[in-house]
């Protein structure tokens, strides 16, 4: 087990315009799950196939366990790999599979037997070590591949997107498995999603990426409380954090007409930059709603019931600097009494429950509420 280290890490393919990780700082301590998170193209799978020695470096360097890396084969990285094909061969065992690269290696029969069946009973698969991939369930099937990663004792586990094949309710149970393992095991790892929801769900910390760039790293519930930027706002969160643009005056920020009070922090910040306007962002569950005129008008255009959770989706018209626009903001809602589709409701957001960012430079402001 060990640390890894991107130390000003980069990959730039031939003939691209911009490098597919740019510069890539991050320290990942001995033992953490670190999660890799952003859309598609933001160089998260890159960054993995840094660390496991698939990408060449164009700059930086890769530390494993304070040991320089960069410039050796994956083969000497002693890192494992679990990839979101499972890469089984089917016509093998599950035992056969798991143990393949320790025959590989020229290791014992009874060596290989034993970190075999230790693998199975840790991942519940001593009942199928004889079945063959095609017999096996897609939750069985990845289990099998974290078998393989486990029986080599690697300094670190490197998972892409290990979950992608699987169906939604698979998905919740296989990644709780695979964090219960891997704060059991202890092992230094790497995990991949584009699912921030997943990301959230398993990651000491969670990094966010976007074009090829850190936005930031950091808890789950910091992320997701104290965002580092307006896209990090918007990424983190289902659904996702309201975003708007809004005006500055002597009172805060105005939206369609009604005031917004602001933290004293950052209206100092922002008369700083001698803005004029502002972004302002709040989630779901920040709102309160009344009746018409008691906040600002909302027009309910669809209702999600989600059990235990109510969404309103509703339109909010109001003016910009491009003339009069319409915004679509997302409303936790009393799941017992939801509004209507159709409904004008009235929107206030809690006090202290709102995120400033700047407009200039789309960096959140400190708040004195949070």
């Amino acid at each position: 087990m060990a640390a890894i280290t991107f130390d000003h890490a980069t990959v730039q393919y031939r003939g691209a315009a911009l490098p597919a990780v740019d510069a890539l700082d991050l320290d990942i301590a001995d033992g953490e799950l670190l999660v890799l998170v952003g859309p598609s193209g933001c160089g998260k799978s890159t960054a993995l196939r840094m660390v496991a020695g698939l990408e060449e470096l164009t700059g930086g360097a890769i530390r494993i366990g304070g040991r320089d890396v960069t410039r050796l084969p994956p083969k000497e990285r002693d890192v494992a790999m679990v990839f979101q094909n499972y890469a089984l061969y089917p016509h093998l065992t599950v035992a056969d599979n798991i143990g393949f690269a320790l025959m590989l290696a020229g290791m014992k029969k009874a060596e290989i037997r034993r970190r075999v069946q230790e693998a199975a009973r840790i991942l519940d698969l001593e009942g199928d070590l004889d079945r063959k991939p095609e017999a096996l369930s897609g939750g069985q099937r990845q289990r099998v591949a974290m078998g393989r990663a486990i029986v080599r004792n690697p300094q670190a586990f490197l998972m892409d997107e290990p979950l992608s094949n699987l169906d939604a309710g698979l998905r919740v149970q296989t990644r709780t498995e695979i964090a219960a393992l891997q704060r059991r095991l202890g092992v230094t790892t790497v995990y991949v999603t584009h699912d921030q929801l997943e990301a959230m769900s398993i990651g000491d910390r969670v990094a966010v990426l976007k074009d090829g760039h850190l936005q930031q790293v950091d808890t789950p519930r910091d992320l997701y409380d104290r965002p580092a930027n307006v896209f990090v706002a918007g990424f983190i969160g289902s659904p996702p954090m309201n975003i708007v643009d809004v005006q500055l005056t002597d009172a805060g920020a105005t939206l369609a007409g009604h005031v917004i009070p602001l933290p004293r922090s950052a209206t100092t910040a922002l008369a700083a930059e001698g803005a004029a306007t502002a972004i302002v962002g709040f989630r779901p569950e920040s709102v309160e709603l009344g009746g018409a005129g008691e906040g600002f008008p909302v027009e309910v255009v669809v209702v999600e019931e989600l059990g235990s959770d109510t969404y309103a989706h509703g339109t909010l018209r109001a003016e910009s600097g491009r003339g009069r626009i319409d915004l679509l903001l997302a409303m936790r809602v009393d799941a017992r009494k939801p509004p209507v589709t159709g409904e004008v409701v009235g929107v206030r957001i809690r006090s202290g429950e709102t995120h400033v960012f700047s407009a200039e430079t789309g960096l959140r402001l400190p708040s004195d509420e949070r």
